[in-house]
């Protein structure tokens, strides 16, 4: 029992302790709160924005034929270099179909070369005098006929290479294999995405702004934008910093943002392309007017003030903030300005109109730090005899 109560005294005094720093107050038995005049400072501030993180090229892998997969060649996560075959399709069909161009090329090849057998024999006839213009013209014309015939079969013979060599699917550019949605055997088309291949040595991360903030950038230039930071999906903040490259000429219409592109280098191949992040671009507030979360009240998504009057009564005050924070202070936009003063502790005991007494906040602390003690010293040495 003597444990349970004196516990009870402990927390008694915690709490006390702790209405200097909320919203609470301490009983001095008068009406005393601390009260400070607005100042202005400078404020480092930062704003945040969704982000997708995405490799600088992402090529999506397709066949460009229609086959089963014979063989796969690479792993997911595994650096490729380009040119390098990643699938092998079936191709005994296409290999017949470069057997048959090349009899084919052959077969032209023999006439073209009894063609012009002929031609080279009527060219002396003709000119002895033995055939005439006519004979002349039809043997040239066999002769040009059957070269033209050799052309085509050749052409016929580069095309069935050509889509011999698309069974085996290369990467057309170094970067990292992405997933392996189909196993050997399975049948693939050109409507099939076989993999992707990200080139992850640098990352973009795409984030939209304000159309607002979008104008301010565009007058400013990219380059006044500072260097920013991207945090991770789980919080840790990425060790490189990147720079803003890019930003769309377009406005999306849904969503009324426009959207910029961060370039960060990835030498650890941390980043993979498609994560999530937050982009961080740090800003100095100058001459802001800075207070503590803990003496605003919010109603409705508005948020107030106890300031002080001439006559020391309170008026409950809308202020504007700004919407980036962090998590301590606010930066007030609107509804205060130096000189003015606010109560900043006991505001939940506060009503618009009352008169109270001001005290400095240092005064404030003291007075707590003395019950506190005097409960120490009194309640809880008390407590313990019982």
């Amino acid at each position: 029992m003597k444990m349970k109560k004196l516990m009870m005294s402990v927390a008694i005094a915690a709490t006390l302790v702790s209405c200097g720093g909320g919203g609470g107050r301490p009983n001095f038995g008068d009406n005393e709160y601390p009260v400070v005049t607005v100042g202005t400072s400078n404020a480092d501030m930062q704003s945040t924005y969704p982000a997708t993180i995405k490799g600088v090229q992402d090529v999506e892998i397709r066949p460009k034929v229609q086959g089963f997969i014979t063989q796969i060649n690479v792993k997911e996560g595994q650096t490729v270099s380009a040119g390098q075959t990643l699938f092998v399709l079936d191709n005994a069909t296409y290999q017949a179909q470069v057997r048959m161009a090349e009899a084919s090329v052959n077969t032209a090849q023999q006439q073209v070369n009894t063609t012009q057998l002929t031609y080279e024999n009527a060219k002396l006839l003709h000119a002895n005098k033995v055939i005439g213009d006519y004979e002349l013209q039809t043997s040239q014309n066999s002769y040009e006929s059957a070269k033209a015939q050799l052309a085509q079969a050749k052409a016929s013979l580069a095309s069935a290479r050509e889509t011999l060599s698309f069974c085996f699917v290369k990467s057309p550019a170094a970067g990292v294999v992405g997933t392996l949605p189909y196993k050997k055997g399975a049948l693939v088309s050109a409507s099939n995405s076989l993999t992707t291949v990200s080139n992850i040595s640098s990352m973009d991360v795409y984030f939209s702004v304000t159309e607002k903030d979008a104008m301010v950038i565009s007058a400013n230039g990219l380059n006044s934008i500072p260097a920013v930071k991207l945090q991770l999906a789980d919080g840790t903040v990425y060790t490189h910093e990147g720079k803003v490259t890019k930003m769309s000429g377009v406005i999306d219409q849904a969503t009324g943002t426009v959207q910029l592109i961060a370039s960060f280098v990835n030498p650890e191949k941390k980043l993979k392309s498609g994560g999530a992040g937050t982009i961080i671009i740090p800003r100095i507030a100058s001459s802001a007017i800075i207070i503590p979360q803990s003496c605003v009240s919010e109603v409705q998504n508005k948020k107030f003030v106890y300031t002080l009057g001439k006559d020391n009564k309170v008026k409950y005050t809308e202020i504007k903030v700004d919407p980036q924070n962090d998590g301590n202070n606010y930066i007030v936009t609107d509804g205060l300005k130096t000189g003015d003063k606010y109560v900043t502790n006991g505001v939940t005991k506060l009503t618009d109109g009352m008169e109270i007494v001001p005290i400095t906040p240092e005064k404030y602390q003291q007075k707590i730090n003395e019950q506190a003690k005097a409960m120490s010293a009194g309640d809880i040495v008390g407590a313990m005899k019982k």
